[in-house]
């Protein structure tokens, strides 16, 4: 534990006092000095300062001298506390607290929701994850979106940095899970993107809450977007082939579809990469080298018969995702792909007590051709050849790293425990078959 005193250590007749912080370091005790601005006489120091004095004049100058020295204590320990790496703590982090006392900052704004604007507003100028600057479309937003859930998590009331403890934030959480339903990784998220909030207010000198650092937010992996994705079956993909569909646009976006379904592709990886110039020769037939656009991964995609087919008859035309998705769904509905499917779709919802509206998925039965969209394609590809071909090769058109990610994808599981059991009794059963007979023979013909 942390303390701070004070002590008299010049051999002048008055000079300043020097403040001592006393810590632990890899289990050393360690001590700095800094000098601060009060100054006494060695006299009163040593003489009067603690002593039980009824002169008024010496009485007030120990009440307004301690209360200064305890001021400093308080602020000093306050940092070390907010210090997350006690190898920060040297001779100038002291120096530049005790600067920073003396010669504060204008005050700053505590609420949380300012510095959650704050982030929103100097997105532009902020350093983003790929080592660039700025903050991506969809960090803004989800920002924004923090900022709308916890203006109505706090009501009336005006939620400070230093209130956000523990208790705040779990309470936060069963708002975002229980009041409004959420998802528990998009409850997790917003979590997280909150606590980022008030390490940022906590960085520029906004007092915060002890218990912050101790925060721990579960883990959320970079969930691929489609895992909650309803795939397109190998008898689907033959109705939508089969589709009498009269308008050029829908004939085209079908070309897309098909392409999508056979390359493990969706997005702007599909539309705007599986291009002509990306087919190279291989062997006796082709591949399409592109880069995929979530992740920027190489990936290497063989040419399937559906796609060599479309491919020699002629690629389709760009056309924007929007209105792909849009043209998906009504091809969908044309081919009957409406089997009713329980399924999650972003839906827009309007925000109690505003005019304001959310988006967010809304999880009911409906025909299946209604949860078609370019997420469907890559799902489709992987779960079309799921259990023909190799798992690791099916990886390296998806681009997935992880196997269990891969799985959860095909909502299978990992089943070698199951193969390692199924072998050993098959072993022992085989065994134990054998021996009875060999007692069977040796029964009858006397052998021991």
């Amino acid at each position: 534990m942390a303390t701070a005193n004070f002590l008299y250590r010049s051999t002048r007749v008055k000079a300043p006092l020097i403040l001592r912080i006393r810590f632990n370091k890899n289990k050393k005790s360690c001590y700095l000095d800094c000098p601060i601005k009060e100054e006494v006489e060695r006299e009163y120091w040593e003489k009067k300062h603690f002593s039980n004095s009824k002169d008024v004049l010496i009485k007030n100058k120990q009440i307004e001298l301690s209360k200064e020295l305890l001021k400093i204590e308080e602020f000093i320990l306050d940092a070390l506390k907010y210090e997350e790496s006690i190898d920060a703590v040297t001779k100038p982090w002291l120096k530049a607290q005790m600067e920073y006392y003396y010669n504060p900052p204008e005050r700053l704004n505590q609420d949380v929701s300012y510095w959650i604007q704050k982030i929103i507003d100097e997105a532009p100028f902020r350093d983003n994850a790929k080592g660039g600057i700025g903050l991506s479309k969809s960090r803004v937003n989800s920002y924004k979106i923090l900022l709308l859930h916890f203006d109505n998590f706090q009501g009336g009331r005006k939620i400070i940095v230093e209130q956000m403890d523990k208790s705040l934030f779990e309470n936060f959480k069963k708002y975002l899970l229980a009041e409004k339903n959420f998802a528990p990784t998009y409850a997790l998220k917003k979590i997280a993107d909150l606590k980022t909030v008030c390490k940022e207010a906590r960085s520029n000198g906004v007092k915060a809450s002890v218990e912050l650092s101790d925060i721990k937010v579960k883990q959320v992996s970079p969930y691929d977007d489609d895992m909650d994705v309803i795939p397109l079956t190998l008898q689907d993909i033959e109705k939508i082939e089969k589709a009498d569909l009269k308008r050029p646009a829908l004939i085209n976006a079908r070309k897309w579809l098909i392409l999508g379904v056979f390359t493990g592709q969706r997005g702007e990886t599909l539309t705007k990469r599986i291009v002509e110039k990306n087919f190279y020769s291989y062997g006796n037939g082709l591949e399409i080298r592109v880069t995929q656009k979530k992740g920027n991964k190489p990936v290497r995609i063989p040419v399937l018969p559906r796609v060599k087919k479309i491919f020699e008859e002629g690629l389709p035309y760009s056309i924007s995702t929007q209105k792909l998705r849009l043209h998906f769904k009504e091809i969908g509905k044309i081919a009957k792909i409406d089997e009713m499917v329980n399924g999650r779709i972003t839906e827009a919802i309007e925000v109690k007590g505003t005019d304001k509206k959310i988006r967010r998925g809304i999880k009911k039965m409906r025909e299946k051709y209604n949860y078609i969209g370019l997420h469907t394609l890559r799902r489709s590809f992987a779960c079309i050849h799921e259990g023909k071909i190799p798992r690791e090769v099916i990886m390296k058109v998806t681009g997935h790293k992880k196997i269990e990610t891969y799985l959860q994808y095909v909502n299978q599981d990992r089943n070698e425990h199951l193969d390692v059991f199924m072998d050993y009794y098959n072993k022992e059963e085989k065994k134990s078959k054998g021996n009875s007979t060999l007692s069977v023979v040796s029964r009858k013909y006397g052998v021991s």
